[in-house]
């Protein structure tokens, strides 16, 4: 079996170009026009998809915390009607979908329960992404898998075995998997990048990525030079933003850097074959005294 999948008409795994991902998130704050602008600022740096996430409220936030306040934008307000205040509902995705249509970037969501599956299938989104929180979810990795579109896991706050299991539930067939670390920021002793390297040698026949939650930029070049082949960071029009995500988020000319510096890392690989490059000759001739 090829370590590879298809999202939209690209495919992704080794030798392939390394597909990259702007999560949006819920860094819009509830605003259609603020999340606009980010898949716009998404396709000015030349990614390859943008992604967003959904929730059914009501059955994602844990009941101990649902009636706890929060001071928010929106005032003080519990914490369950604050999370109702950054999802989008089904004419916000139809424009979220025509607008990605129209400058020609994919687009799909990570998906936190069953319902949001459901109701993400009126679109047809070139993927499901399951978070790290859900990766023990097997109801719902079992529900994603069989609405057929390819699905991308993640791994952050899990062990070995969480990980394990989580892929036999759900299968390999058009599966990738993500390494992460779950703290926003992440410290950099805590990214672990090496674990791409254990991971494609637990997983042999499947596409691994990194998403990266760091502060900066060098560790997600990094993560490719190590063999990821997808990588998400978290976008946003400004970091100073009101949102839990926006201090792990990369703003618009930050992001254009990123792929640059990724595009540039994979240039930069080579093949490992050692051979004396045509622009070596004219140095090789003036310099090398012993021939």
């Amino acid at each position: 079996m090829t370590r590879e999948m298809k999202i939209g008409e690209k495919l992704i795994g080794d030798g392939h170009q390394t597909y990259i991902i702007a999560e949006i998130g819920i860094n819009h704050n509830g605003d259609l026009d603020v999340a606009k602008k980010m898949i716009d600022a998404a396709v000015n740096a030349n990614a390859d998809a943008v992604k967003f996430q959904k929730r059914t409220p009501d059955v994602c936030t844990p009941l101990d915390q649902q009636l706890k306040m929060r001071q928010t934008p929106w005032g003080y307000i519990t914490y369950l009607d604050y999370r109702y205040k950054v999802e989008f509902g089904e004419e916000e995705y139809q424009e979220i979908d025509r607008h990605c249509k129209e400058q020609g970037i994919d687009w799909f969501v990570s998906v936190w329960d069953e319902g949001s599956v459901d109701f993400m299938e009126k679109f047809d989104t070139h993927a499901y992404k399951l978070p790290s929180a859900s990766l023990t979810d097997y109801d719902l990795l079992r529900h994603v898998r069989a609405t057929g579109r390819p699905v991308i896991i993640s791994t952050g706050m899990s062990t070995m075995d969480e990980i394990r299991k989580g892929v036999e539930v759900v299968g390999e067939d058009n599966l990738g998997m993500m390494h992460s670390t779950s703290s926003y920021p992440c410290d950099p002793e805590e990214l672990n990048l090496k674990m791409i390297e254990t991971l494609k040698k637990e997983f042999p026949n499947l596409p691994i990525g990194y998403s990266g939650h760091e502060v900066g930029l060098v560790p997600s070049a990094i993560a490719v030079a190590l063999g990821a082949c997808m990588v998400e960071r978290h976008l946003t029009i400004d970091r100073s933003m009101w949102g839990s995500d926006q201090s792990a988020s990369v703003e618009p000319g930050g992001f254009r850097k990123l792929v640059k510096y990724i595009r540039v890392t994979e240039q930069g690989l080579g093949n490992g074959v050692k051979q004396v490059y045509e622009s070596e000759m004219g140095p090789r001739e003036k310099l090398r005294r012993v021939k």
